[in-house]
């Protein structure tokens, strides 16, 4: 049970329903439920592929999201984190969010926050090997498109009853500030683009807002902008926070398959060890598991070799293993008093990581988390 007051918050992917760029790049109806389905064991000790237990679903259906939210709710996970994208003057993949999840989440005593997952989006879904990597869209925005994404983020989301906030504020996560960076064209140029945000959410009614930075020791994503020295850079734009998304951003996994005990090992470690990094507090994070083998044509001869989506696997993701790192977790947020514990995620079927059931440990993974941190019915 919570020693103190603690939101378990849930990494939500939201590319299982349809979209008219999805369906652009790659035919009418298509879901990345279509690479869940096609995936086939690669090597000796692989599993694949990974069912889920309800079925395909449709997330954009306000009924299945109502299903969502009361499975989460129910097992201990008091919010989602939706990664969030915007190309090209307009949102991606938002219907989960906005048609079933806004109209469902505010009688459910559900969260949820923002992830700007603002990294480029390349052709991995599923990548050939031996092609090169296309970007289809740019995660960069100017200033102009900067203003324009983070206005439809305030009037859109911050202001509904169930957007999560922390010490009183709205929580607003970026994922990749070398890309920012990059497109509003420098750290002083940022600053000036994230103090203007500020500014807009006070004006909005909002007691400013808790942003919050995405570290990463390595890049996993052939997108993934890398090279700043992340814990000035976070000072100097004035961030309140830095969690992770995954563990496979910070620890290499060394074979194929890298046994799920060794992985949590160094990221209980690293968890001391970011904290030590920034000045911001770091919200320690806990990863279900690790397989991006389904964005691979599934002819190809998996080979690690070649980088993202052939990299090595987690292995032994059982809930047991999991339910060992949550305890190791609630011990790191009860001494130092942390009020955030981020989980990849709740449906990264695609990278094998996920809370959702499937055929294999159903509610297992979920029930650790009850029995670790109860719930707050």
């Amino acid at each position: 049970m919570n020693g103190h007051e603690v939101t378990i918050a849930a990494y939500y992917f939201p590319n299982y329903h349809v979209d008219p760029r999805n369906e652009q790049w790659h035919g009418e109806g298509w879901t990345e439920w279509e690479l869940t389905r096609k995936a086939t064991p690669r090597f000796e000790g692989h599993i694949q592929p990974r069912v889920p237990l309800h079925g395909y679903e449709d997330e954009a259906d306000p009924a299945v999201m109502a299903g969502k939210i009361e499975m989460a709710t129910s097992h201990g996970v008091n919010a989602f984190i939706f990664d969030w994208y915007w190309y090209g003057g307009r949102p991606y993949l938002e219907r989960a969010l906005e048609q079933a999840f806004l109209p469902t989440a505010a009688d459910r005593e559900m969260k949820f926050a923002v992830m700007w997952a603002n990294h480029h989006w390349t052709n991995i879904h599923p990548w050939k090997s031996g092609t090169t990597t296309t970007e289809l869209e740019s995660g960069s925005v100017d200033a102009a498109q900067f203003r324009e994404a983070t206005d439809y983020l305030l009037e859109r989301y911050v202001s509904h009853p169930a957007y999560l906030h922390l010490d009183g504020r709205p929580y607003l996560s970026i994922y990749d500030l070398t890309t920012l960076i990059k497109g509003l064209g420098g750290i002083d140029a940022t600053k000036a683009a994230l103090d203007d945000l500020r500014g807009r959410a006070a004006w909005a009614g909002h007691s400013g807002l808790h942003l919050n930075a995405i570290a990463r020791d390595q890049p996993v994503l052939p997108q993934d902008g890398m090279g700043l020295d992340e814990a000035t850079v976070l000072t100097r734009l004035g961030f309140d926070s830095v969690t992770s998304y995954v563990w496979a951003h910070h620890h290499p996994l060394p074979m194929l398959l890298t046994p799920y005990p060794y992985v949590m090992a160094q990221a209980e470690k690293g968890w001391t060890e970011l904290a030590a990094k920034f000045d911001q507090p770091y919200y320690p994070n806990v990863t279900v598991g690790w397989d991006s083998s389904p964005r691979t044509v599934q002819s190809d001869g998996f080979n690690p070799a070649l980088g993202y989506p052939h990299t090595n696997v987690i292995s032994q993701c059982t809930p047991e293993n999991f339910g060992e790192a949550l305890e190791r977790v609630r011990g790191y947020v009860e001494r130092t008093g942390m009020p955030l514990v981020t989980i990849n995620a709740w449906n990264e079927w695609t990278e094998g990581t996920y809370l959702e059931p499937d055929t294999v440990h159903e509610y297992g993974h979920l029930e650790q988390i009850r029995r670790v941190f109860g719930t707050r019915a």
